[in-house]
């Protein structure tokens, strides 16, 4: 499988999985600290050829994350769940398999401009669904955010990422009555 767009990672040992997985060019970030070169770069990549973000499904992965999109807002999001990226209590891209890597990748997203969505979905669509205000919505979350690719978070966040990626109440009513 070939791949684009270049994938922003974290580190050495994710480009490793990543090129041991799919055909594709990586710029990792080396943690938080992203130098100015760093930057240069995936500007670059990203006015370019476009860019996936693809982080370790951990605090300080979503903090990278979330410093990139506000810079870099068009930029495909792939996600990995917790479960697949985990290895004896270490979280990060390197532990996935080549599978695992290959599914985040073909479900990565990109962000729709203002007005594109068919349909916003609410917060009252949320608990009707029952994602938010149940003792179970964390679980229906998690579920639901794999099988979209859009990874888990919580409720307000899974609500963002459904209209920016301009995921549909049809489309998110056949993934709930699936898994």
């Amino acid at each position: 499988m070939k791949i684009k767009e270049i994938i922003i990672v974290e580190g050495r040992d994710d480009t490793a999985a990543v090129k041991k997985s799919v055909d594709a060019v990586t710029i990792e970030t080396h943690g938080y600290g992203i130098t100015r070169r760093t930057w240069e770069l995936i500007e670059k990549a990203y006015a370019e050829k476009g860019i996936i973000i693809f982080t370790d499904p951990d605090h300080a992965g979503r903090q990278i994350r979330k410093k990139l999109t506000e810079r870099f807002p068009d930029a495909g999001q792939a996600f990995l769940d917790r479960s697949d990226a985990t290895k004896d209590g270490d979280i990060g891209i390197e532990n996935a398999s080549p599978d695992s890597i290959r599914a985040a990748l073909s479900m990565a997203h990109c962000t729709l401009e203002n007005g594109s969505a068919a349909e916003e979905l609410d917060v009252q669509d949320m608990i009707r669904y029952g994602l938010t205000g149940q003792a179970d919505s964390a679980f229906k979350r998690k579920v639901a955010g794999k099988a979209l690719g859009i990874g888990y978070c919580n409720g307000r966040t899974f609500l963002q990422r459904l209209n920016k990626f301009g995921i549909t109440k049809e489309k998110l009513e056949k993934t709930l009555q699936e898994t």
